[in-house]
């Protein structure tokens, strides 16, 4: 099973015209189709839309049409409920992983003529997020021939953001072993990081999963529920079981990304004044000024391999559960450890008084 990348994250929500209107209006995605009955694509409204490297889907269900996003919503609320995966041959890594282990929800399914066929089969992956094996016969083949009615699309550089860097996922406390267990036995992913996070009474462990061709990496993250309730406790709580916490754009001028979304509507976790004071004292140069970073709320860490730069959005959904965040890699391979406690304390401050669940820090 060579997994080469994300082809694609679907989102189940609610309303797809609104969540679909709040990524193009605000990150910059464009419309590059839709689907629907019309399409026999099922009791849904699917709008396909795309920047650069990374393709998103916005489903949501027709009322009593039995379509999984409605059922998924009701549970989890808005959130990540699928994430593609680019292979060689969908069809026999679909097999593969079955006779690994991994539970099948939808059997490979071939669109399109010969030549261009696009193959698309699940597994589970996580709570109830799949994984669907995707496999084209052709660059630049439709998405999903005969099912998404696909526009002109947009030029292919447009957009502040390359691909989908990494997706943080929160587990329930007990499940974290057995998952990076699961993705390496099924998958064929490696771990290459872990980490105990201790922010005052409270505490969690993440560990991170990366395919062989280190283009997939899922942070999984834990709470120690020996420990005082935290934020992981509250977004199981709010989510209803584990889940995608947030998805990680990755941009090569974060600045400019960062000003660029703000200015569409986009609203930002805000840092601590006093983490900049230290800032270059335990990072170094990072290659942008502290007065900017500071202006824009803008994280900074660095590992042996260099730094990276990094912010996370609030979220804007009822339950505070999916969120998203910026980074730019210049160097770094891991997540921005230091930065937790400075996450943990802004997140703190979003949350009311009513104590609703938050977003919570990953590494």
């Amino acid at each position: 099973m060579d997994i080469r990348a994300i082809d694609h994250v679907e989102l189940y929500v609610e309303d797809a015209d609104e969540a679909a209107a709040y990524l193009c209006d605000s990150f910059g995605f464009a419309p590059h189709g839709s689907g629907g009955p019309e399409t026999a694509l099922g009791a849904c409204r699917t709008l396909l839309l795309r920047q650069r490297g990374i393709t998103v889907l916005v489903t949501s269900a027709l009322p009593g049409g039995g379509h999984p996003a409605e059922a998924y919503v009701e549970r989890h609320g808005d959130g990540v409920a699928v994430i593609g995966l680019a292979v060689d041959d969908a069809d026999a890594a679909f097999t593969e992983a079955v006779e690994r282990g991994a539970a099948p929800t939808v059997p490979p399914m071939a669109l399109g003529a010969a030549g261009h066929r696009v193959t698309f089969a699940s597994v589970l992956g996580f709570g109830d997020v799949e994984h669907r094996f995707t496999s084209r016969e052709a660059r630049g083949a439709p998405f999903a021939p005969g099912l998404i009615r696909e526009a002109s699309p947009a030029p292919a550089d447009a957009g502040l953001f390359e691909s989908v860097d990494h997706v943080a996922v929160c587990l329930p406390a007990g499940e974290l072993d057995a998952a990076v267990r699961h993705y390496q036995e099924v998958f064929g992913f490696a771990q290459t990081f872990e980490e105990r996070i201790v922010v005052g009474l409270q505490a969690m462990d993440s560990k991170v999963v990366q395919s062989a061709s280190r283009q997939v990496t899922l942070t999984l993250i834990e709470p120690d529920t020996t420990r005082e309730l935290g934020q992981i406790d509250a977004f199981l709580s709010a989510h209803g079981g584990a889940g995608v916490q947030h998805l990680a754009f990755l941009t090569k001028d974060i600045t400019t990304a960062v000003r660029t979304v703000a200015d569409r509507g986009a609203r930002f976790l805000s840092t601590p004044p006093a983490y900049y004071d230290t800032l270059t004292d335990r990072v170094g140069d990072v290659g942008a000024p502290v007065p900017t970073l500071r202006e824009l709320n803008i994280l900074a860490d660095r590992d042996s391999s260099g730094a990276m730069l990094q912010i996370f959005t609030e979220s804007r959904h009822p339950r505070r559960t999916l969120f998203y965040e910026l980074i730019d890699r210049r160097g770094a391979r891991t997540f921005g450890s230091n930065n937790i406690k400075a996450l943990y304390e802004a997140v703190e401050r979003q949350r009311p008084l009513s104590d609703a669940p938050g977003p919570a820090p990953s590494t």
